[in-house]
């Protein structure tokens, strides 16, 4: 992962979040090949200070393996599809608005970079850094980036059961 210049612009501050995204898959004969080497484009940012990139997802268990379609060129829903996956990379600026939610599934989640704090919905807060990973089971909680520098966390969401 790289990062260009980061200049924050308060809620208006530019994401750089830059990702090379390499696929792989079989050609007509069976050998492994590279399908896709990119950088994703399906971004959205539903809130100021923030931004999602999606980089696959999965729409049952076990997962649809043959084909060329682009797992990140999907509408991504919150939660994922029934029995399906979102794997994406999040950017939390300093300063990103507060957003208490929750979706029903699991979620592993491991800090890229950047420091940030897990606040659940009774106050409780957990402060998480670089190398950090988290499980999360369906609980409402909210990110806070007290820090100076933008938090990238790669999430990995597992649709489960209520």
């Amino acid at each position: 992962m790289t990062r260009a210049s980061f200049q924050p612009q308060g809620k208006d501050a530019i994401m750089v979040l830059n990702v090379r995204r390499v696929v792989t898959g079989h050609d007509a004969e069976g050998r492994a090949v590279v399908t896709i080497d990119d950088h994703p484009t399906n971004r959205l940012s539903n809130r100021p200070g923030h931004e999602s990139m999606v980089v696959w997802t999965t729409s049952e268990t076990p997962a649809e393996i043959s084909g060329d379609q682009d797992g990140a060129g999907w509408q991504v829903t919150t939660p994922p599809i029934a029995q399906g996956s979102i794997f994406r990379l999040i950017e939390y600026l300093p300063g990103v608005q507060s957003r208490m939610h929750r979706t029903e599934s699991i979620d592993y989640a491991i800090v890229i970079s950047g420091e940030i704090d897990l606040r659940l919905d009774q106050g409780q807060e957990v402060h998480l850094k670089a190398g950090d990973v988290l499980v999360q089971r369906a609980t409402f909680h909210d990110w806070i980036n007290r820090g100076d520098e933008p938090c990238v966390i790669a999430f990995v969401l597992l649709d489960a059961k209520p």
